[in-house]
Order: C-alpha cells, then structure tokens, then sequence
C-alpha cells in the first residue's frame, strides 16, 4: 500500500536479506516449499495478471464483508470488467472481526464470492492481516469516506485489536477456520497471509503475530501456496523471515521501471517464483506502460493496486489530499470509472495486449 524509495542502501539491505536466508531456512517451519515445487508450480500458471480489489461500495474490508453491505452485484459487474481486459488473479483482503461475529456466514459469503470471481475465469489470492491505515476497528455501521483522503476508512488487522486479551487465539481460530475450509479450492491461486507487517511505525513488533499466521498456516498445510510480500527494505528482520518461509515470493513496489528492475533482479537470487502483489502510483512514474511490459518480461506475476475508482479513495495520492473531493488531474490509483469506462483508454489496450486479448 505504501513502500519507500528503492537507494542504495536498500540495495545492500536486500543482498543482507538473501544472504541470510541460510540461516533463516533453520528458523522455518518444516513445510516450506522446496524452490523445485514452487517453480513446477508456477509454471503450471498463465502469466499472473490482475490488481488488488475491493467493490467501488466498499470502503473497507468490512464494508465488503459484513452480511448487510456485502454487495454481489458490483462484484460480479466489476469483476466483468477484470475478465474483458485478460486479468486472471484479483488480491483481496478478508477481516477477521467479519469472520468473528459469524463464521458461517462469512464463509458462505467468501464461498459466494469465489464463486462468482470463477465465472469471470478468475483467481483469488486472499490477504489475512494488515498493518496499513486505521487501527481502530469496529463493526456495524462504517464510515463515509472523507471527501480527497486517500484510503480513509482502510483498516488494520488486527490493529488495536492486538491488545486485547485472548486475540491470539481468536486469530488462531479464524486462520485456521477460513483456511481449512478452503485448502484445497482451486479457486484459491495463493494465500497472502500478511501484508506490510511493520507498517504504521510498528517495526520488527509485528514478527510476533507473522510468524504465528506461518506456524498456523503449516498447521493446515494447504496446497495451495503462501507468503507475505516484501514492501519495506530497512525492515531486515522482517524480510529475512518472510523471504525464508514463503513458499513464492511476493513484494509491493511503486517505484519508477529502472528502479523496479533492481529490485527483481536482487530478489531473483532467492530462487523462487516472483509476484509484485503491488504496483502504479502514476504520480511517482510506477505506470502501466513502464512496469507491467517489464514484469512480464521478467516473467513477475503483475497486480497493480487499484481497480474501480470508489469508496476507498485511492485516485487521490497517499500524502495529497484534496480536501473538495474534486477529481486529481492525475489519478494515482485505480483503472476504471464506476460505470466500466476506462480512466485511460490506452492503458486498458495495452493490459489487453499483454494478456493477449
């Protein structure tokens, strides 16, 4: 959601990264995948190409899940548009006090959307907890977004949450609940167990509860594959654990084609298969016309954050408010309008292309 400027010394921090990944294996649970099973697994794939989503009526993974607002409807017309442009994999995040308040019903509902992402010939790569944006959490009624503020009603996961007496085990519960249930649905192309562990100033803080969701992950045994992405260089710990026990190695980068391409070529000395589960902030020249011909060359899966412009407010930039709520002269995020017309019909032709539509 948010990743810092690839330097030089992000460069030294990731060859720190690799060369421990040695010792970190010692630290990993015994069911890693080997490097041979992930490539054979990655082979068996079309190129990887989608976004990150949530329904323009959502403004949060709650919003999106909970019984009275999930929305069908916009899901199955918005994942319309992803299949008409050739993408095949959509990253979504699930929440865990949805799932706490009824199981059954959330399943269902998650059930209900696979469902619905498959007829559009679409995968799913869903996302456990989150460390970006608000921490406070509550369910019912979620707010109205706040009129040119980026992101202004995402929430963390657990967030605040992680505080409170028994969480551990109530996560615990939900991980392995969801996951279980779901180990063997080919709908399923990956499971994301967390994304930007440290983020919101939290640091290695969040190791705790990253390798717990690996541990509890390992439990179920899954076959499909899991990882938590890359996103911040200085966080040394935390890349080093991520990198040694994810069985693919996703990463978030927004930075301009020269810049990326460094970052994959030090990442592709780990060995494994590589998807960017986060790219396009159009202001910092991270675009479709320069990143995603690369990362197919490069054979790196490509989901851009950012699909129909809505709730979430993610046209308008991380740190640039428009307090008006007026439309950005440029969009950072987000590729389509509510009703289907592309924001720019040139990057939709040449998604098309890639993805040989």
């Amino acid at each position: 959601m948010k990743a810092y400027p690839f330097t030089t010394l992000s460069c030294l921090l990731i060859a720190t990264v690799i060369s421990l990944n040695v010792y970190a294996q010692k630290q990993a649970h015994g069911r890693v995948w080997s490097k041979a099973k992930a490539n054979t697994w990655y082979a068996q794939h079309k190129w990887i190409s989608g976004s990150d989503f949530i329904p323009s009526t959502a403004i949060n993974q709650l919003e999106m899940w909970q019984a009275d607002t999930f929305d069908p409807a916009t899901i199955d017309r918005e994942l319309g548009y992803a299949e008409g442009i050739g993408f095949n994999t959509m990253r979504v995040f699930l929440y865990s006090l949805a799932w706490k308040e009824d199981n059954a019903g959330f399943k269902k509902r998650v059930d209900e959307y696979l469902t619905i992402a498959n007829k559009h010939h679409i995968q799913t790569m869903f996302v456990f907890f989150d460390d970006c944006w608000n921490a406070d959490a509550k369910i019912g009624k979620q707010p109205a977004p706040k009129p040119g503020i980026h992101n202004s009603g995402w929430l963390q996961d657990p967030g605040n949450r992680l505080n409170d007496a028994g969480i551990y085990t109530d996560l615990e519960a939900y991980v392995k609940d969801v996951m279980t249930t779901f180990k063997d649905d080919k709908r399923i192309l990956l499971w994301d167990l967390y994304n930007e562990p440290g983020n919101s100033g939290k640091g290695d803080a969040s190791m705790a509860l990253l390798s717990k969701t690996f541990g509890w992950a390992r439990e179920v045994n899954p076959s499909q594959p899991v990882s938590a992405g890359l996103w911040a260089w200085n966080l040394e710990n935390l890349n080093t654990y991520q990198a040694a026990n994810s069985d693919v190695l996703t990463y978030h980068d927004y930075t301009d084609e020269n810049s990326h391409l460094k970052t994959i070529q030090l990442l592709k000395t780990n060995g494994k298969p590589m998807i960017c589960t986060e790219y396009m902030a159009r202001p910092r020249n991270s675009r479709f016309a320069n990143i995603m011909p690369m990362l197919k060359k490069e054979n790196v899966g490509a989901l851009n954050w950012g699909f129909v412009m809505g709730k979430t407010n993610t046209i308008y930039a991380w740190d640039t408010p428009i307090p008006d709520g007026s439309e950005p002269k440029e969009w950072f995020h987000d590729i389509f309008r509510k009703d289907g017309t592309p924001y720019k019909q040139d990057e939709v032709d040449l998604i098309k292309k890639l993805n040989g539509k």
